[in-house]
């Protein structure tokens, strides 16, 4: 009799850990939306929206794909100086791919414009610059990145996504794809 209820209760107890994992995996390890093979040289406008903490990919006005972003450690507001933790807002431009740089994979952002730049004298402060739609740090595994960092603000200003997702973002856009940054 005690025999099988140290069998029930190791079972139970498997059973939990085994429904906690998948739980844990399917929220944080499959991507909500991910663009089709048809559309993946097609994409034209990436939109964030920072309130909503989504990153939209767009292609003739037809949604391609959404992802959860992560933003920075103080995320309200459009970015007003350097190392404020504020990602700007308006519209920019992909400037540049960077497959080398401290986080998987990083897509350079046209920030600051000649209107931030101008802002920045009136209040006598440098802009900030270097403002990257970015994956988890190279230190992280991809699983650590998703159980520590997913749906948290941790950046210095950058956009972040799963490495999964940045990848994908990666391969359908190209250097001069436009981004409207939204409140």
């Amino acid at each position: 009799m005690k025999k099988n209820k140290i069998i029930i209760s190791c079972l139970a107890i498997f059973f939990s850990i085994d429904a906690l994992l998948g739980w844990w995996f399917g929220s944080y390890c499959i991507p909500r939306t991910t663009p089709s093979e048809d559309h993946v040289k097609l994409i034209e406008r990436i939109v964030v929206e920072k309130a909503l903490r989504k990153m939209t990919l767009l292609s003739k006005n037809d949604v391609i794909a959404i992802y959860d972003i992560s933003l920075g450690f103080n995320p309200t507001g459009n970015k007003e100086k350097k190392d404020d933790g504020r990602t700007p807002e308006g519209r920019y431009f992909i400037a540049e791919k960077i497959a080398n740089s401290k986080n998987t994979l990083s897509l350079k952002i046209s920030y600051p414009s000649k209107q931030d730049l101008l802002n920045a004298r009136k209040r006598q402060v440098h802009p900030g610059d270097n403002v990257m739609i970015h994956g988890y740090p190279n230190i992280y595994p991809d699983w650590l990145g998703n159980m520590l960092l997913k749906n948290k603000d941790w950046t210095d200003g950058n956009i972040a996504l799963s490495n999964n997702d940045v990848k994908q973002l990666w391969n359908y856009t190209k250097v001069g794809t436009i981004i409207d940054i939204l409140p």
